[in-house]
């Protein structure tokens, strides 16, 4: 059951416009711990990118406060609250944070904790606090949920930070989750921890962050518990990993490790502007069992900045064959991000 960091290089040749002949290069990855492959296209990077010459103005909304239902001036009108039993007065506060039910649910327990009560927050410049407060008002939420329904343990928190991203609102808040069935990533990671826990006794990712530890080029730094490192085999430009070895519980992790946790996700977000990018994702998943062997992984992925006619980021390459096209080897992700996390 040993993880293996497999690669492939394969070139194509071809006569360029000019008449000379061309050879580019490709790159092969398969992730250790999926056996999803991903295709580095190197030749791309030469490309411009359009709307990354610069961060990109404020986004649509950003100054329309006044009708957004997440600033607190409307929070109590037009949001929903939790069925009886489940939040106090149907809604739940910590620090500056606020939690409530989406009115959109993806799920039996779906619901919103707000960032704040500012409207518009530029990539990189919120506080950890910020964040820290926000990651445990969900975790409080996923204790409740739990209690009311033991069978609902397949639970995540996530972020779409702006409509590049798929978020509705400009209003920063994530997403938390929590569902008796398991999604795709859920069943999956579920049963290959397992499998791999019965064989070698040893988490996945804590040998997976071992491996890469040991390489040391895709190692990026760390906050407190989380290790930070750019993902062998991305599946999303830029993508960056957080890991807290050993820890398989989201309603166990102390509030100090979710600062350490928002501290690095503010580092992640300053190396992207340094990017002139402006939105992401962010997941984080986790099977609610005592005997879950499935350790915390963060997830975070660059999107291609919200512009008039600005190309996705996401082709026909990902969604219809099933690989992950990017531009930039992990390896330049790592070196690139590095300097953030030594400041």
């Amino acid at each position: 059951m040993e993880l293996s960091f497999h690669s492939r290089k394969i070139e194509a040749r071809i006569i360029g416009p000019d008449g000379q002949q061309l050879t580019r290069s490709i790159e092969i990855r398969k992730d250790p711990i999926t056996g999803r492959s991903c295709r580095i296209t190197f030749s791309r990077s030469l490309e411009k990118e359009a709307a990354t010459d610069a961060l990109p103005p404020r986004p649509p909304g950003a100054d329309q406060s006044a009708d957004c239902p997440f600033c607190s001036h409307r929070l109590e009108q037009a949001t929903p609250r939790a069925v009886a039993g489940l939040l106090a007065k149907g809604r739940q506060r910590y620090g500056d944070s606020v939690l409530f039910p989406n009115l959109f649910p993806y799920g039996a327990y779906s619901a919103v904790s707000l960032l704040g009560d500012r409207h518009y927050v530029e990539i990189g410049t919120a506080r950890p606090a910020t964040y820290r407060d926000c990651f445990i008002n969900c975790a409080e939420y996923l204790r409740k949920v739990l209690a009311r329904d033991k069978e609902a343990v397949y639970v995540a928190i996530t972020q779409n930070h702006l409509p590049a991203a798929g978020g509705s609102l400009v209003h920063p808040h994530l997403q938390v989750h929590a569902d008796r069935p398991a999604s795709n990533f859920h069943r999956f990671f579920q049963k290959r921890s397992s499998r791999f826990f019965a064989a070698t006794g040893r988490g996945i990712f804590s040998a997976y962050l071992e491996k890469e530890m040991n390489d040391g080029r895709r190692y990026i730094g760390r906050t407190g518990q989380w290790h930070w490192l750019a993902a062998y085999a991305p599946e999303g430009f830029f993508e960056i990993w957080a890991i807290c070895p050993g820890r398989f519980s989201m309603c166990e992790l102390r509030a100090e490790e979710w600062h350490d946790l928002a501290s690095g996700v503010i580092l992640a977000q300053r190396f992207f502007r340094s990017l002139n990018r402006n939105a992401y994702n962010l997941g984080l998943l986790a099977v609610e069992r005592p005997e879950s062997r499935l350790e915390l992984r963060v997830s975070l992925k660059v999107r291609a900045n919200y512009a008039p006619w600005v190309r996705s980021d996401f082709t026909g390459y990902e969604l219809m064959l099933g690989d992950m096209a990017t531009f930039v080897a992990p390896e330049q992700t790592a070196s690139r991000a590095r300097p953030f996390w030594s400041k």
